[in-house]
C-alpha cells in the first residue's frame, strides 16, 4: 500500500485540477501563456497519476476498473467483480 502522504498529495492535485480547469481552458483559448505560468503547477492535469483507488499503487493500474492488477486479481478470484472469471481453455 502506498504511503498515505502520497495518496493525500494526489487527492490534493485532483482538487486543484478541477478548481482551475475552467480558468486554464479560457487562458489556453485566449493564448495567454504568461497567465498560465502564474497558475499553480499542480493545477495542470499532466501532473495527475493514475493510482489504485483501494491501495494507492501507481503501477499496474487497470483504467477500466480503477484499481491495480493485484487488487483486481484478488477481487476477481473472490467473485467481487461481476462478470469476471478466471479463463480456462
Amino acid at each position: 500500500m502506498a504511503k498515505k502522504s502520497i495518496v493525500a498529495r494526489q487527492a490534493k492535485r485532483v482538487k486543484l485540477v478541477a478548481k482551475f480547469a475552467e480558468k486554464r481552458a479560457a487562458l489556453k483559448e485566449a493564448g495567454d501563456y504568461t497567465a498560465l505560468d502564474l497558475l499553480p503547477k499542480n493545477a495542470s492535469p499532466v501532473r495527475l497519476k493514475n493510482r489504485c483507488q483501494l491501495t494507492g499503487r501507481p503501477k499496474g493500474y487497470i483504467r477500466y476498473f480503477g484499481i491495480s492488477r493485484i487488487v483486481f486479481r484478488d477481487m476477481a478470484l473472490n467473485g467481487k467483480i461481476p462478470g469476471v472469471k478466471k479463463a480456462s481453455w
